[in-house]
């Protein structure tokens, strides 16, 4: 896929949380449920989607690499992005696919914005070039306190180098969550992510089943 100047006619879902939420595998039961209603689904994740992408992201990820300043890392994540908006995102959405993605923009101004301390102002002007403006339809925010999250990171084999942050650094993250969900209620809503996995999936399922009703009943299906 490469860039493309149709006008898009999917839908654009994204899945947010902190460390240990349950994001990843909520997308991924989230993908399977909407393709039993007939959707046509593409699961992707960020940072990754393309090739160069991926590369980024184990370069950001990987514990035993060099401390990265901030500001790079914003720089390395924004990059990522826009080879996974332009080469994967816009051309399925335009193809009326609907686009189910593991973090997005929000996770950028969480992070780098009220984590690191970035300036949000900054950062949103940067991710607006880096994504032409493309803002999610619908956001899932999974919500799951610090040491619970931190907890279930623990106990899996995938541990990677903002693991190793401090509490203080993922406390900040969880609010800065919590102040873009309270900035944009209509397109953001919380989950509380610490119920049983089960409980959470039913909660998805209702909350999408309810916006596409709403918003898109009947686009995106197959002919």
């Amino acid at each position: 896929m490469g860039r493309t100047s149709r006008k898009p006619t999917g839908i654009f879902i994204t899945l947010e949380g902190g460390e240990g939420s349950g994001k990843t595998t909520h997308a991924r039961r989230l993908c399977e449920w909407l393709r039993t209603q007939g959707l046509k689904v593409l699961h992707t994740r960020e940072p990754g989607g393309t090739l160069l992408a991926e590369q980024l992201r184990n370069l950001l990820l990987d514990k035993s690499a060099e401390t990265i300043a901030p500001e790079t890392e914003a720089w390395l994540i924004l990059a990522a992005r826009r080879q996974h908006v332009d080469h994967v995102i816009k051309p399925a959405l335009a193809d009326g696919m609907t686009v189910v993605c593991d973090r997005f923009s929000d996770s950028t101004m969480a992070y780098q914005g009220y984590g690191r301390g970035l300036d949000l102002r900054v950062l949103e002007t940067m991710n607006d070039w880096a994504t032409g403006k493309l803002v999610p339809h619908l956001t899932l925010l999974f919500d799951v306190p610090v040491a619970v999250g931190l907890r279930r990171r623990q106990q899996t084999s995938s541990q990677n180098r903002l693991d190793r942050e401090a509490k203080r650094f993922h406390e900040k993250v969880r609010s800065g969550f919590h102040a873009l969900a309270r900035r944009e209620p209509r397109r953001i809503t919380v989950i509380d992510s610490a119920q049983s996995l089960e409980s959470v999936t039913q909660t998805v399922e209702e909350l999408v089943m309810n916006w596409l009703k709403t918003h898109h009943a009947g686009k995106s299906r197959r002919r």
